[in-house]
């Protein structure tokens, strides 16, 4: 009997390291002109705007991108998303999908109030929350990293609500910045 079970054991654990994503095949269109040799050789050379390469300004900076937009922010004592920062989320995860070699750490942050060891915990939690909502959104969860900087680390530095509410956040940080 003892055999029969982890002959059972064994097989479901190969058949789970075996799985594989299944990647589709995106047909390739041929989008260049046919080249054609000129009559007559020419001397000068010109370069017309529409045969330039067009410049495309980086999404994570481009202030007109949501993707510049990097911070998530939380209620007092609190580490659940709000449903206004989920579509936030979702294109930097949707990003993440597509630039398969990307990675970020998570950062985060809590205001003054409250003891050290009790925001370094709770910024650690809001860190976690919003890689499990990018992890949910299909995004590998090696390739996000999560750390808290508690109150060490304030956007603002204030003894209001104001200030406090914009140091009750998740940042997210992309490797190399």
């Amino acid at each position: 009997m003892k055999k029969i079970l982890l002959s059972i054991a064994m097989a479901t654990l190969v058949a789970a390291c075996g799985s594989q994503e299944v990647k589709k095949d995106v047909p390739v269109a041929d989008r260049t002109a046919p080249t054609t040799q000129p009559t007559q050789p020419s001397t000068t050379t010109t370069t017309s705007p529409a045969t330039q390469p067009a410049i495309t300004a980086n999404p994570l900076t481009d202030p007109k991108n949501v993707l510049s937009k990097r911070s998530v922010y939380f209620d007092f004592d609190s580490n659940a998303v709000k449903d206004e920062y989920r579509g936030l989320i979702q294109a930097h995860a949707k990003y993440m999908v597509d630039k398969r070699d990307t990675r970020i750490r998570v950062e985060g942050h809590c205001d003054e109030r409250g003891s050290r060891e009790y925001n370094l915990a709770l910024g650690q939690r809001r860190a976690e929350a919003v890689k499990k909502v990018m992890t949910v959104l299909g995004v590998q969860d090696g390739r996000i990293e999560t750390v808290s900087f508690g109150e060490e680390k304030p956007a603002a530095t204030g003894h209001d609500e104001a200030a406090w509410a914009r140091n009750r956040r998740g940042d997210i940080k992309y490797a190399g910045e």
